[in-house]
């Protein structure tokens, strides 16, 4: 597990693009986050090919928290925590030093995301909070199923990880 280089961009898309329900982003989106926000975002390596991506950042207006924007990993990844690990070196790094909360969206029906995150929450002793972030018809003009934000903690300690 490693920072993503601006190499990585094109390695990304291709996984997120093979991991639906994700919403695939731009090229240079998917670059940005590799350069300018590498340090909130971490790929999994094997053999030389990426298999693991999580991004994400700490808003602007809340220091506190950390956003999980994407987790995605390969088929032949899954099955080894590999998610749930990614995010864990994410909070440890030293530039997210006082998170308290961690945050997320997922639809409903993303039973994946869901046990991924409610499973994080087990393992750190924290409780996850639900409520509508971005509704369907609202936000999506109904072309979209309602975003849900989980809100997990708070974090006590880096030890969580």
């Amino acid at each position: 597990m490693r920072r993503p280089i601006d190499r990585d961009g094109p390695s990304i898309s291709r996984l997120i693009a093979a991991c639906p329900p994700l919403d695939p982003n731009s090229a240079y989106c998917n670059l940005l986050q590799c350069t300018d926000f590498a340090d909130s975002c971490i790929v999994a390596e094997w053999n030389g090919e990426v298999v693991g991506w999580v991004s994400g950042y700490r808003p602007p207006a809340a220091p506190d928290i950390f956003f999980v924007w994407q987790v995605a990993v390969s088929s032949a990844a899954r099955g080894q925590r590999l998610a749930g690990r990614m995010i864990e070196a994410l909070l440890a790094r030293p530039a997210h030093s006082g998170v308290t909360h961690l945050t997320t969206t997922i639809t409903d029906d993303n039973r994946a995301s869901w046990a991924l995150f409610r499973g994080l929450a087990r393992r750190w002793g924290a409780s996850v909070e639900k409520t509508a972030r971005f509704e369907q018809q609202a936000h999506f003009d109904g072309a979209h199923a309602t975003e849900w934000q989980a809100r997990i903690g708070p974090l006590t300690t880096p030890a969580h990880c």
